[in-house]
C-alpha cells in the first residue's frame, strides 16, 4: 500500500487520534541529540505528521518543524492545534513529492507513517530534500502484544474484530528491513520504554483512532465495545490500564 492508497485511512478518525494517540519520549530527542548532534538550528520535515503529535516533540525543544501531510483534516487538526508556533508550518505533500526544496532540511523524521509509503520512491525524495550533511530518522511507537493480561486480551480483540488488522497489524520495519533501506548510510537505532495510562474512556478512544477498528453502526462495533468493557475490567488497576510501547527509532544517512 502506498501513501497514496492510505491517505483517507484515518480521515474520520481525527478526533480521536488527536485526544488518545500516544505522544513519543523527550529521551529520544535526547539521544538523538547526544548520538548525533542533532540541534535546534536544524530545520525538521516531519513527513506523514498527521495531527502533530511527532511534531510536537521537536516544537517543545526549539527547533522548526515543517510538518508535512496530504490528509486535510489531519494537516488542519495539526495546524489547529500547533499553528500558533511560529516555528511550525505544513504543507500537503506526500511522502514521495513533499513539496520542500531541493537540499533544504536538516532532518526527515517519519513517525508511525513510514508502513504506508512507497518505500523506493520515498527515499529518492528524501535524498532528495536532505542537505548532504542531513539525517533521517523512522520512529515507530510499537505496542507491546505480550507481557501483561491486558496486552495479550487486546492483541486478541483486535483479531477477533478488527475489520483489516491481521492484514495491516505490527507492519513496521525491523533493523534488517531499516538498514536496507538506509543502505550504507545506516547509522544505528535506539528503543526507549513508553506507554500509556487509560481510564476506559481513554482505552475505547486509543482503539477507536486505528483504521481498523469497525466505526458506530459496523456489526462488529457493539460486540468489539463489549470484549473491550470486560477487558478493562478484568485488568484496571485504580481504574486504569497501561497501554505499553516500546519507542524505536532508526537514524541515518541517504547517501
Amino acid at each position: 500500500m502506498t501513501d497514496l492508497d492510505s491517505t483517507g485511512r484515518f480521515s474520520d478518525r481525527v478526533a480521536d487520534y488527536v485526544r488518545y494517540r500516544p505522544d513519543y519520549p523527550v529521551a529520544m530527542l535526547e539521544w538523538l541529540q547526544h548520538t548525533y548532534g542533532v540541534n535546534p538550528h536544524w530545520l525538521v520535515a516531519d513527513v506523514g505528521a498527521g495531527t502533530g503529535i511527532s511534531s510536537k516533540l521537536f516544537l517543545d525543544g526549539g527547533y522548526r518543524v515543517i510538518a508535512v501531510e496530504p490528509n486535510e483534516p489531519m494537516r488542519k487538526a495539526a495546524e489547529q492545534w500547533l499553528g500558533d508556533n511560529e516555528r511550525f508550518r505544513t504543507i500537503g505533500g506526500h511522502a514521495t513529492a513533499t513539496g520542500l526544496d531541493d537540499a533544504s532540511i536538516d532532518l526527515v523524521t517519519v513517525a508511525q507513517a513510514f508502513h504506508w509509503f512507497d518505500q523506493a520512491a520515498t527515499r529518492v525524495e528524501f535524498q532528495r530534500v536532505l542537505k548532504p550533511s542531513g539525517l533521517a530518522a523512522i520512529i515507530w511507537n510499537s505496542r507491546r502484544l505480550v507481557g501483561t493480561p491486558f496486552l495479550e486480551g487486546y492483541e486478541a480483540l483486535l483479531k477477533e474484530y478488527g475489520t483489516d488488522y491481521t492484514s495491516v497489524a505490527e507492519r513496521y520495519g525491523d533493523e534488517p528491513q531499516m538498514r536496507a533501506w538506509f543502505g550504507i548510510g545506516y547509522l544505528g537505532m535506539g528503543r526507549f520504554d513508553h506507554g500509556q495510562l487509560l481510564d476506559f474512556d481513554g482505552l475505547r478512544g486509543r482503539l477507536m483512532s486505528s483504521s481498523y477498528a469497525p466505526r458506530a453502526g459496523h456489526p462488529q462495533h457493539e460486540p468489539m465495545m463489549q470484549a473491550l468493557h470486560k477487558l478493562f475490567d478484568s485488568c484496571a488497576v485504580d481504574g486504569r490500564i497501561s497501554f505499553d510501547y516500546d519507542t524505536v527509532i532508526y537514524v541515518g544517512t541517504l547517501p
